[in-house]
């Protein structure tokens, strides 16, 4: 019972935001006119189920001419129940389409905004696969929310409405037992609450477990589909290392671990199916057997049995609810609870940088870039960096080095605005625009001009200033290829790409670029050469560098090391001009 109130609880949280988001009136009027149509069916059930008893009767009584009438009620009946059927599975795939839209926004927006989706890889939260809880779990959950919770007010309704039915014809066949009349007023639907108790409590605990099992196979799945992804895109070095066996021992493990699962939900679901179908078929003779003696006692005729069967399987059917939509119940259960993962580590990492703990990136009037009693952790707390007093000043390019696992990569993410674990403060100057490129630079697949423009749109700047950055990084046979579409990180080598990354940041003249090893895979004249375009191309520019290799001393006016003190690394002065910049020790 807890587990199914703090579902609802979920539930409710998830779902009802978007009827009060801007999307409302529509939310609203489609989910009105979805429950109406619902009603507007229980009640041609309920007319039906009237039918019946005059339709019988009729065939009873060869009365010819009442006969031909309830074909014609039947004709009727029958077609206003399919235009409302139409028109409910029309305005219900409608309002999922809406609804969708806005949460897929929603999750979108949250978790791209202010680099939410690295600070939830950083903290290791269980949000495994976000591309399947976005794209898949708010596609199921829409669509099992409304079948759920219609088909449940459907069953309420039904079951109000056929309980006065049912409640009226055990009046009128009383209950018989070995010839003996017994009155017991409502015994009908005494037997029909019965019969329901006893299956939805038997279903629960057969089929309980599947919970869990939806659960982990929906892991289990997106975990091989992720690296299936992942090896695809990762197929050059595979090759290179002659690595295929290797893969497919991993995939067939993850694989393994699919199917293992799968064999679990079988066997549950063999029970609970091999108990629900049972159950079903046994409520299809069971109300025949009922009333058949006062039907042989001729109490009521042909009609009455039929509209006492028709009412008892509608009243049987709204109490079983949960035993006929178990398996829905369970996909839906481990879906909610995906999304709330999802939502919990999303929250998590967006309280993150309001922790009192955190760093804290501020803008400033001045024009440098300042690091204030500042000591940058590792996510388990441990200290990494400490730095006080320390400034990147305009127009004086830095050169970082330091030994691997310093966090001179952390230290540039921490400046970034994208590392939050830590304390102290990093002062950024106002309307500054900082430029970072990684070693491995990201381009989105789409039109190449695109691509080297990123972040910007694909027209903010002209084809002929993209082609001049082609051709002064040394890529000026891509320059006629700007409207072909590619997956650019796959196609193009990884000194091309650091080419393209400079393209980039000569195109969007940043005012500090950051370069981490981000030439470290071309050859040091190339290096030296694109080193010297940016000198010419960008004047303004502040350029910080990480790099091992000697040859870029030449291109920065100072030199800072990372050095070990204690448990941790400061940054120290080096070089020849490196007395204008000050470093501070541990906090």
């Amino acid at each position: 019972m807890n587990n199914l109130r703090s579902t609802l609880a979920i539930v409710w949280r998830i779902a009802i935001p978007y009827f009060r988001s801007e999307d409302k009136l529509a939310g609203r009027s489609l989910l009105a006119a979805v429950i109406a149509i619902e009603l507007s069916l229980v009640a041609i059930q309920v007319l039906v189920n009237q039918w019946q008893n005059r339709f019988f009767n009729a065939l009873q009584q060869y009365d010819w001419d009442s006969f031909i009438w309830e074909i014609g009620v039947f004709a009727g009946l029958a077609t206003v129940f399919i235009v409302l059927s139409i028109y409910q599975l029309y305005l219900n795939q409608w309002l999922q389409i809406r609804w969708r839209r806005w949460m897929t926004d929603v999750y979108l927006r949250r978790w791209l905004n202010n680099a939410t989706h690295y600070r939830m890889q950083l903290k290791g939260d269980i949000a495994d696969n976000p591309d399947q809880r976005i794209a898949d779990d708010v596609q199921m959950f829409i669509d099992k929310t409304l079948n759920i919770t219609v088909g449940l007010l459907s069953s309420i309704v039904t079951l109000a409405s056929f309980m006065i039915v049912l409640w009226a014809l055990s009046n009128e066949a009383p209950l018989q037992i070995f010839g003996t009349q017994i009155a017991i007023p409502g015994y009908l639907v005494w037997i029909a609450l019965v019969y329901a108790i006893f299956g939805t409590v038997l279903t629960h605990w057969i089929g309980s477990p599947l919970v869990n099992l939806n659960f982990e196979q929906q892991r289990f799945e997106a975990d091989f589909r992720f690296n299936l992804v992942r090896v695809r895109e990762s197929s050059e070095q595979i090759a290179l290392l002659r690595g295929e066996g290797a893969e497919q021992g991993h995939l067939g493990t993850r694989f393994g671990r699919v199917a293992e699962n799968w064999y679990r939900i079988m066997s549950r679901t063999k029970r609970l199916t091999a108990f629900t179908a049972s159950y079903s078929q046994a409520a299809v003779i069971f109300p025949y057997v009922l009333v058949a003696p006062a039907y042989f006692a001729k109490s009521i005729q042909m009609g009455g049995i039929m509209q006492t069967a028709s009412a008892f399987s509608q009243v049987q059917g709204a109490l079983s609810f949960f035993v006929t939509t178990y398996r829905t119940l369970a996909d839906w259960r481990s879906t909610v609870a995906r999304l709330d993962g999802f939502d919990m580590s999303i929250e998590s990492a967006e309280h993150l940088s309001s922790e009192p703990q955190t760093i804290d990136v501020v803008n400033h009037a001045g024009d440098s870039i300042d690091l204030a009693q500042l000591l940058l952790k590792l996510p388990n707390g441990l200290p990494l960096i400490a730095a006080d007093g320390f400034s990147i000043c305009n127009g004086q390019s830095t050169l970082l080095t330091g030994p691997s696992g310093a966090g001179k990569s952390t230290l540039f993410r921490a400046i970034a605005g994208v590392w939050p674990f830590g304390s102290g403060a990093i002062k950024v100057p106002s309307h500054a625009k900082l430029m970072m490129l990684p070693q491995r630079p990201y381009f989105p697949i789409g039109a190449l001009k695109a691509a080297i423009l990123y972040p910007a749109a694909a027209d903010a700047f002209s084809a002929e200033q993209v082609k001049d950055a082609l051709v002064a990084v040394g890529l000026p046979q891509l320059a006629d290829r700007l409207d072909e579409d590619g997956h650019w990180n796959r196609t193009l080598s990884l000194g091309e790409q650091q080419r393209l990354g400079i393209a980039r940041a000569l195109i969007h003249g940043p005012q500090y670029l950051f370069l981490d090893e981000a030439t470290a895979s071309l050859d040091e004249p190339s290096e030296a050469r694109l080193y010297q375009v940016i000198a010419e191309r960008l004047p303004q520019t502040t350029v910080v560098s990480i790099g091992h290799r000697s040859t870029l001393h030449d291109f920065h006016d100072r030199r800072v090391e990372l050095t070990r003190d204690g448990d941790r690394f400061t940054l120290r002065p080096s070089g020849p001009v490196a007395a204008d910049a000050t470093a501070g020790g541990a906090e």
